[in-house]
């Protein structure tokens, strides 16, 4: 196996995700940061997220003929350059400006998946442009069909490849962060807020170069001149619902693509996904930030991977930090990975560079672990799995 070149460039100053989120953390406002960073209620399953999925361990293996590594996944009729992706999130442009751009070129770049958001702050047909028609898209399913409909169509003429649907939404998760510092719905722009923005001047100017964030996708359908309780009130009529069977079987017949699910954590859930069609889930529970109650995303990975996996791709998301998280997940069975904040650090950290060094990295790290374990197929790492 003729082993990659390894030779990734990426700033030394910054060799680990924990890097990145102290220096972006210095260069956002606090409120922006802790949108980013917040889980919902108290955090608990946020940081079980994390805790949970340090416990997996995996075997090494030293003294094995080693032929070199390769990390490429082909996945929906693309081989990708490594098994994990950029996630969706909403309001992007607010926590980084530009980083939804700057995100979709790295990824484009180094031949990994970005999933735009509905709610994040540049539109389909750009991330399209960008990202040369390779970007996913991840709806929210709107309460009005012609809505729907209007979306759907434009991801189609952008030809996005894969459709995420978001189900773990059927109301919007309690975050008491976000409520104190006003970007509940509907947001506002306090007084303190306004002092964090003046104390990061970097942010501050870059937000107003690159202009106010907003839902770029969603405007052709709001009403002109919304102040922010009008936004607010728009936000929760048209987005608030919970979506059953009955609301993905016309939408899989529109969707002559891939289609996923994203916040499948259940049997039940998931023989429905099989049942409607459904090309494959992606195990998360929202990055903690929808129910502290349930389980951590990787405690229910393994299960439905095993049962269910053959019959459509398991992938997973909430908690990853590293390149051996990365390698724990593909050892309990997920077909690929997601993550979203450590990208959002890279960015804030970094700017325009950040895409790119938070790939990198999370490259090398993978590789170090193949490395390792032994491993030289991205489907091999099961075998590593110390149960």
């Amino acid at each position: 196996m003729k082993e990659k070149d390894s030779r990734l460039s990426y700033n030394p100053h910054y060799p680990s995700v924990k890097d990145l989120q102290l220096k972006a953390q210095k260069r956002i406002p606090r409120f922006a940061f802790e949108y980013l960073e917040g889980g919902c209620n108290d955090d608990v399953n946020l940081k079980r997220n994390m805790t949970d999925l340090q416990e997996v361990m995996l075997m090494p293996q030293y003294l094995k003929k080693y032929s070199g590594h390769d990390m490429s996944v082909n996945l929906f009729g693309h081989k990708y350059d490594a098994p994990f992706g950029i996630s969706p999130i909403g309001l992007q442009g607010l926590i980084w400006p530009n980083s939804p751009e700057i995100l979709a070129k790295a990824a484009l770049q180094q031949n990994i998946p970005y999933i735009l958001s509905t709610v994040s702050t540049s539109s389909i047909e750009r991330i399209a442009e960008l990202s040369e028609g390779r970007a996913w898209f991840q709806l929210y399913h709107p309460t009005k069909d012609e809505l729907r409909d209007d979306i759907i169509k434009r991801a189609a003429a952008a030809q996005c490849p894969v459709l995420v649907l978001l189900v773990d939404v059927p109301s919007f998760g309690f975050r008491p962060r976000d409520i104190r510092n006003g970007l509940a719905m509907p947001p506002r722009m306090t007084a303190k807020n306004i002092l964090q923005v003046m104390s990061k001047p970097q942010w501050g100017i870059k937000t107003l170069m690159a202009g106010i964030p907003g839902f770029a996708t969603l405007k052709p359908y709001m009403p002109k001149n919304l102040d922010m309780g009008g936004l607010g009130q728009f936000m929760n009529q048209t987005f608030t619902g919970r979506i059953d069977m009955d609301k993905i079987k016309p939408l899989r017949e529109m969707w002559k693509g891939t289609l996923v699910l994203k916040g499948v954590v259940s049997e039940e859930d998931t023989r429905m996904a099989i049942s409607l069609g459904i090309d494959g889930i992606i195990v998360s529970n929202h990055g903690g930030r929808q129910i502290d109650a349930g389980e951590s995303s990787i405690k229910p990975l393994q299960n439905l991977s095993e049962k269910f996996g053959k019959q459509l791709k398991v992938m997973v998301d909430s908690g990853l930090r590293s390149g051996p998280d990365i390698a724990r997940c593909l050892a309990l069975g997920a077909d690929f990975t997601f993550m979203g904040r450590p990208f959002m650090y890279g960015v804030g950290a970094l700017g325009k560079k950040g895409g790119d060094h938070t790939i990198s990295i999370l490259k090398v790290q993978l590789q170090q672990v193949m490395e390792q374990l032994c491993c030289e197929k991205i489907e091999d790492f099961p075998n590593h799995l110390i149960h």
